[in-house]
């Protein structure tokens, strides 16, 4: 066997059904089209919300506001967290490594640290974005905030 005696298997291919030959096909006149209209001629193709003529949902439904595609995406990590998961692990330096071992953020986040909540013990915390009294509550205890 080599490349110049290959065929598909017996029964896998089948003609396809020649449409729009003449009468004697069964398949002329209109050719399985029906009559008339914009459906029945070469080159159409119905718009992709096209409803029949209705006026149609995307345009009825009203628009408003904008998207910025400028927008910086943070995921938010409050101190009570990390104070949490300082006392479950006993760190004393939290980075994002740390955050994304542990579940609270996905490896392609940007991390924000939030103000909410209460530090009792030093951190030296890594991420890329600090709110301003995440910043006062951590080095309040003597811990490091910094951005990367």
């Amino acid at each position: 066997m080599d490349l110049s005696n290959l065929k598909p298997a017996k029964g896998s291919t089948k003609k396809c059904k020649r449409i729009g030959r003449g009468q004697g096909s069964g398949r002329g006149g209109t050719s399985t089209r029906g009559n008339k209209g914009a459906q029945s001629r070469s080159g159409y193709s119905r718009k992709l919300a096209f409803e029949g003529g209705q006026m149609p949902l995307i345009r009825r439904i009203p628009k408003f506001g904008f998207t910025n595609f400028n927008r910086v995406e943070y995921s938010g990590i409050n101190i009570d967290t990390l104070q949490k998961l300082a006392e479950a692990k006993s760190l004393s330096v939290i980075d994002i490594n740390v955050l994304i071992d542990n579940g609270l953020a996905s490896k392609n986040d940007l991390i924000k640290i939030l103000g909410r909540g209460a530090l009792t013990i030093k951190l030296d915390v890594t991420a890329h974005a600090f709110s301003a009294t995440a910043i006062k509550i951590i080095e309040a205890q003597g811990g490091t905030a910094t951005k990367l």
